[in-house]
């Protein structure tokens, strides 16, 4: 039974730990849009979904050259997607490729996909809770 619920919420929850990540991505864009040679960065959520659900994704570990490195997220990947540099569409002479207006527009999107996933959540609770009650 529990397996079914788990089944059940897998996908959503899966989206909205990818949307979470991604938002962190974007917002670190607008937090370096004033640091020199900062590269605005993204993930292709799309597919990071589909590798995620079906479980192709793999995470690669962090390259240690000294045992006295500590093991962690280099950054690489994001659930086992990988972390793309986005191309600036306008180049900036410090060498910085973020972009205020897409930055804003990609937060704005994903923050309202993220409430959505939210929104999907609760019905499906609610769905299970209606059908567990009677």
């Amino acid at each position: 039974m529990i397996n079914k619920l788990d089944d059940q919420l897998r996908l959503q929850q899966t989206a909205l730990n990818l949307r979470s990540a991604r938002q962190e991505l974007l917002s670190s864009n607008i937090a370096n849009a004033d640091t020199p040679n900062y590269k605005a960065r993204d993930i292709d959520f799309a597919s990071a979904l589909q590798n995620a659900v079906s479980g192709v994704a793999a995470k690669l570990p962090a390259a240690q050259t000294s045992p006295a490195h500590l093991a962690g997220n280099t950054g690489g990947s994001v659930m086992g997607a990988p972390v793309m540099y986005r191309r600036p569409l306008q180049p900036s002479a410090d060498g910085n490729t973020v972009d205020m207006d897409v930055e804003r527009a990609q937060f704005a999107d994903n923050a309202l996909r993220y409430e959505t996933s939210v929104r999907f959540i609760t019905d499906d609770i609610k769905q299970i809770m209606l059908s567990i009650t009677g």
